[in-house]
């Protein structure tokens, strides 16, 4: 019997919507989240923000080591979608003015409960079967 001959034996189910109807964001937005640390140099620039709490971007660049125009474009692209946020110091001292960098509360969760949870629960199945 062929794939198209097979007649279905029950209905299909569907999914449970993905958010509240009262959600504070659309599933847009969050996959447009998901995508932005998909990327590699979003994912590092992310991952030192956590571990380090706030950044200069001058601080931030050093650590992740990416080319200038690279740099603030994925740095632009994290803030645009809400996982980092941006602040600039309002007085100038001898050096200017600088620019600091932190993760978002959702920049944190979607990093530590999405592809490092993976990671973790990678490392804990090598750990048991090694």
């Amino acid at each position: 019997m062929s794939e198209t001959d097979r007649q279905p034996t029950e209905e299909v189910r569907q999914p449970d919507p993905p958010l509240p109807e009262e959600s504070g964001l659309t599933l847009e937005e969050y996959l447009a989240m998901q995508q932005a640390i998909g990327q590699p140099t979003r994912f590092r620039i992310l991952r030192t923000l956590v571990v380090n709490d706030e950044l200069s971007a001058a601080d931030l660049k050093a650590a992740v080591d990416v080319e200038s125009h690279n740099f603030h474009y994925h740095l632009d692209e994290l803030v645009d979608v809400g996982l980092v946020d941006k602040r600039q110091r309002r007085t100038a001292d001898s050096q200017g003015f600088y620019t600091y960098y932190r993760p978002t509360e959702m920049g944190r969760g979607i990093l530590e409960h999405g592809v490092e949870e993976l990671m973790r629960r990678e490392r804990e199945f090598n750990d048991a079967y090694s």
